[in-house]
C-alpha cells in the first residue's frame, strides 16, 4: 500500500513510517496538520491516509478527513485517536472506506496493519471502544430498541468492519445465520433494499446517530 501520515507527533509518525515501511508499504507523504496531509494526499493520491484526529488542534484531523473523503474518487482514511471523539463521527462513517482506531491498538501490529488493508480496501474499521461508546450506553427510545441482543451484536461488530464470516467465528454462528440475523436488522430497522445497495451502511449510521445525534 501507498500511505500518507498525518500526524503533529514526529516521534509516532515516524514510528508509525518505520512500522509500515518494515510491512512492505510505502510511506509516500508526511505531514505535521491538517492542510499539510490534504496536499500530501491530493498529491500523491495514495491507498489510504492515516490521521490524527486533532493534529494539532481539535478536530483538524476529522476535517481533513471529510475534505479528502468528499473527492471524487475519495481516498481511504484511518482516523487515530489517543481519546475517543465521537462529534462528526456519523458523518465519516457515512462515506464509507473509513478507520477510527485509538492510537493503543496501533501497538497491536497485525490486528492493525489488517485494520488498514481493510480500509484500504473500500471497508470500514472502528475500534470497538468507539462502537461501545457510540451504540452501548443508554439512550432514548429507537427503533434500535426493536433489535434482539444477538441483533445488537451483531449490528455492533458490522460497525467494527468485520465481515459476515468474520463476524460468525466471533460469535461462533454459521455465516448463513449472521445473514439472517443482518436481515432481520435491515426488516426492523426498515432499511429497504435500494439501488446503491448500501443497507450495510446504514444500518451502522442508524446505530451511531441513536448516540451521537
Amino acid at each position: 500500500m501507498r500511505v500518507v501520515i498525518g500526524e503533529d507527533s514526529a516521534l509516532f509518525r515516524e514510528g508509525l513510517a518505520a512500522l509500515l515501511e518494515s510491512a512492505g508499504h510505502e510511506v509516500v507523504g508526511r505531514a505535521a496538520n491538517g492542510p499539510t496531509a490534504v496536499a500530501q494526499a491530493r498529491a500523491h493520491r495514495p491507498d489510504v491516509v492515516v490521521l490524527d484526529i486533532r493534529m494539532p488542534s481539535h478536530e483538524e484531523g476529522v476535517q481533513a478527513a471529510l475534505e479528502i473523503r468528499a473527492w471524487d474518487p475519495p481516498t481511504p482514511v484511518m482516523l487515530l485517536s489517543q481519546h475517543i471523539e465521537t462529534r462528526r463521527s456519523v458523518e465519516l462513517v457515512a462515506s464509507g472506506a473509513i478507520g477510527y482506531l485509538l492510537k493503543d491498538r496501533v501497538l497491536d501490529v497485525d490486528e492493525f496493519l489488517l485494520a488498514l488493508e481493510r480500509v484500504a480496501g473500500g471497508g470500514t474499521a472502528l475500534d470497538p471502544e468507539v462502537v461501545s461508546r457510540l451504540v452501548g450506553a443508554a439512550r432514548a427510545h429507537t427503533a434500535l430498541d426493536a433489535l434482539t441482543p444477538r441483533e445488537s451484536e451483531v449490528l455492533a461488530l458490522m460497525a467494527e468492519g468485520w465481515s459476515n464470516q468474520a463476524i460468525g467465528a466471533r460469535l461462533h454462528l454459521s455465516e448463513r445465520t449472521v445473514e439472517t440475523h443482518i436481515g432481520s436488522i435491515f426488516t426492523r430497522l426498515e432499511l429497504p433494499d435500494t439501488p446503491d445497495g448500501n443497507r450495510r451502511v446504514r444500518a451502522i449510521l442508524a446505530h451511531l446517530e441513536a448516540r451521537a445525534g
